[in-house]
């Protein structure tokens, strides 16, 4: 989606690698030395570093947007995981806190997560415009997204509107249908299975030299799905 958005022009975009794995970056192709989690974690090792009369946050804060990936296309902010037993709860708060106001500035913004629910119970944002989930090709995948997308509601996040992409597609889609009327979600389009698609992410090549004509008319089929 990040490529499509880049190749379109259609405005500037901030990309939030919010997995701990750092995968979405590893697909972008930018090397991001500097994350969030690190920059806290430098912080609480050096607290004599920040400024007087600056609090610790708005110092972290301005630490975190020199280390923003800048691109032609793009900007990147990464997320990162801790490096020992420490948990995310202030780095979450944090995270939370920092999209609410550099997002202000982009056009677009795509947060990237692991898979699971992990970062929706996180509440790292307080609102999403387009939730997209994205499921495999399973009844038991279908069902995950159902729970996640009922979990971001209960717990108060705003939520514009949700959609379904079935991903790594290898047959009829009809034969999950009954799954996907039961979850409520509108599909914004289905992925075929592609040899590829699939030697190309073994490669370790960033998407945006990955040029398919059936893959770009499949990724500009659920955009424009999604801002419908």
């Amino acid at each position: 989606m990040t490529a499509h958005l880049v190749a379109h022009k259609k405005g500037s975009i901030l990309a939030i690698d919010a997995d701990p794995n750092s995968s979405f970056a590893d697909a972008l192709g930018v090397a991001c030395a500097r994350t969030i989690v690190g920059i806290c974690e430098e912080m609480r090792a050096q607290m004599d570093r920040i400024p007087s009369g600056m609090t610790k946050e708005r110092f972290i804060e301005l630490r975190v947007q020199e280390s923003l990936a800048e691109t032609a296309g793009f900007d990147l902010l990464v997320m990162g995981r801790p490096e020992g037993p420490g948990c995310y709860c202030y780095v979450n708060n944090l995270l939370r806190d920092l999209i609410a106001r550099i997002t202000k500035a982009y056009d677009f913004v795509i947060i990237d997560n692991a898979a699971g629910m992990e970062h929706i119970s996180r509440r790292t944002t307080a609102s999403i415009d387009k939730l997209v989930l994205v499921s495999d090709y399973s009844v038991s995948g279908v069902r995950s997204t159902k729970r996640i997308d009922d979990l971001a509601r209960e717990l108060g996040i705003k939520v514009g509107g949700s959609y379904l992409i079935i991903n790594r597609v290898e047959g009829p889609l009809a034969k999950l249908d009954e799954e996907i009327r039961k979850t409520g979600l509108p599909v914004a389009g289905e992925v075929p299975y592609s040899e590829k698609l699939v030697n190309w992410n073994v490669s370790n090549k960033p998407v945006f030299g990955l040029d398919d004509a059936d893959i770009r008319r499949t990724i500009g089929t659920i955009f424009d799905n999604l801002m419908r």
